[in-house]
């Protein structure tokens, strides 16, 4: 059983940046692939990043890449995503997922088995 909890969402004017906090607990946590997905307003929820359990592989969603950087710390259990040049369009509740089938990285929500509660990100124009 893997417990993840986020932190680092806000407020922050368009072109400013944000660095997101996954924490993870229990077992398991360091051979997961973990993701990052969003769910704006209305919308449903979409992949934003993931990255391999070492680390050595990670994946974008076109929409945030060259803006956006995942990483992770397994000493730490943390997965961190650094959010640069905000747009109002980035706003959404951000969540960090953890994929513990070992087959690389998805980017289906489906394939993801533990959640975080989410955390906010309101980029004004």
């Amino acid at each position: 059983q893997v417990q993840l909890v986020e932190s680092g969402g806000g407020l922050v004017q368009a072109g400013g940046s944000l660095r997101l906090s996954c924490a993870a607990s229990g077992r398991g946590f360091s051979s997961c692939t973990v993701g990052w997905f969003r769910q704006g307003p209305g919308k449903e929820r979409e992949f934003v990043a993931a990255i391999s359990w070492s680390g050595m592989s990670t994946y974008y969603a076109d929409s945030v890449k060259g803006r956006f950087t995942i990483s992770r710390y397994n000493a730490k259990n943390t997965v961190y995503l650094q959010m640069n040049s905000l747009k109002p369009e980035d706003t959404a509740v951000y969540y960090c997922a953890a994929d513990t089938r070992s087959q690389g990285i998805a980017v289906l929500p489906d394939l993801y088995t533990y959640w975080g509660q989410g955390t906010q990100v309101t980029v004004s124009s």
